[in-house]
């Protein structure tokens, strides 16, 4: 009989990848980043935060830091977060009032609430109503009836396809149409304008752009541009997915080793991944995996955890898929004192029918929870009298 793994998401709270670049919190005053939404045309995300609230905690530990939830919300907002019971955020609630932990608020340079909602989100919750509050900040339609009727003037055409790149909408006719009509790309505003104009590595400004890098370099940083052709080589990866198409997977895995070969490696195994898993394919996501894990994430045991859960919650019924996320969950265990490892790798151990040494393993690990909580404690003896009944 199969049984079902339990993925330990509340009592865990401990995913944090080594390589992942997370949220980007803005650590000046509110004032500061008002005038910096306004500047930037961003709205301000703001995480309306207890010290003593647990599903704060959990939202800090397991979801500002995941790699695509860092992407989206440092590309599109101005991140604060807020103590609301010291400090600023004090003055923050007399204004925008708060009824719960945490309250996730989302306000525009104006200061006027774009959208807010109480409770912690998931990854996925989280990077959903990110593109929700996107969408309702659009104000796009108003550029678009300006540039239909005619106007061409090189800000106004900067910040048009700022609007449609946020709302998530093609602006490559606005950048192409601008930049085929330039002869020189190395003017401080044309340079600003092909860093904008730059959201996927499979395109003409994409090359313009890797022409202009050095300049690019000393006018925004080195940093800067190195994003950019991350931001640009993610969007291509997503878009093979949308596609299903490996031909594109692969041009923005060449591209970041030809022009970010830092975080070459990383990138090609985390798309990999990413590409066989919106392909359902459990053979080669698990493959991906294993290679992962073995290049990037060897002595990561948060990483491997990670890693073996995904398995386990998308082919939790493929054999050979099973086998590698036994193995990663072992090597996690093998690695970590957490008892939460312990006992995901007991649980897959008994889906995987070794149900005696899945029962030693939370024996084992029993032990390890009783130092962590009685949460933790009730999570393994619940286990083992699952196997023993």
């Amino acid at each position: 009989m199969r049984i079902l793994i339990v993925i330990l998401v509340l009592a865990s709270g401990i995913y944090q990848s080594a390589t992942a670049q997370g949220m980007d919190f803005f650590h000046g005053s509110w004032s500061e980043a008002l005038e910096k939404a306004k500047q930037e045309d961003k709205v301000i995300f703001i995480d309306a935060y207890a010290e003593w609230c647990g599903p704060c905690k959990r939202m800090a530990a397991s979801v500002f830091p995941d790699e695509k939830v860092g992407t989206f919300f440092n590309k599109y907002f101005v991140n604060l977060k807020l103590d609301m019971e010291k400090g600023e955020g004090l003055e923050f609630r007399k204004k925008y009032p708060v009824s719960a932990f945490p309250t996730l608020f989302f306000i525009n340079g104006a200061g006027e609430v774009v959208h807010s909602v109480r409770g912690a989100q998931s990854i996925e919750g989280f990077l959903q109503l990110g593109q929700k509050v996107l969408g309702m900040a659009d104000n796009s339609a108003e550029y678009e009836a300006r540039y239909e009727k005619g106007e061409r003037d090189p800000e106004f055409l900067l910040s048009y396809m700022k609007s449609l790149n946020r709302a998530g909408k093609s602006s490559l006719k606005v950048a192409n149409e601008y930049l085929n009509a330039q002869r020189d790309l190395s003017s401080e505003f044309n340079l600003r304008f092909l860093h904008e104009a730059t959201t996927a590595c499979d395109s003409r400004i994409f090359d313009l752009y890797i022409g202009q890098r050095q300049q690019e370099e000393a006018l925004l940083g080195k940093a800067a541009v190195q994003q950019r052709i991350l931001e640009a080589c993610q969007s291509t990866a997503q878009k093979s997915i949308e596609f299903k198409t490996n031909e594109l997977l692969k041009e923005a895995q060449q591209k970041m080793k030809d022009h970010y070969p830092e975080k070459a490696e990383w990138f090609a195994l985390s798309t990999e991944m990413d590409f066989c898993l919106a392909m359902k394919n459990g053979k080669e996501f698990s493959s991906a995996c294993k290679k992962y894990a073995d290049k990037i994430a060897a002595d990561n045991p948060d990483e491997l955890y990670r890693l073996t859960t995904e398995i386990v919650k998308n082919f939790g019924e493929d054999s050979k898929a099973m086998k590698v996320a036994e193995g990663l969950a072992k090597d996690a265990a093998d690695q970590s004192k957490n008892y939460v490892h312990h006992l995901t790798y007991a649980q897959v151990l008994l889906q995987n029918g070794k149900q005696d040494e899945a029962l030693q393993v939370a024996k084992n690990t029993l032990e390890m929870a009783k130092a962590q909580s009685p949460i933790a404690v009730k999570s393994v003896e619940s286990f083992i009298q699952r196997i023993e009944g």
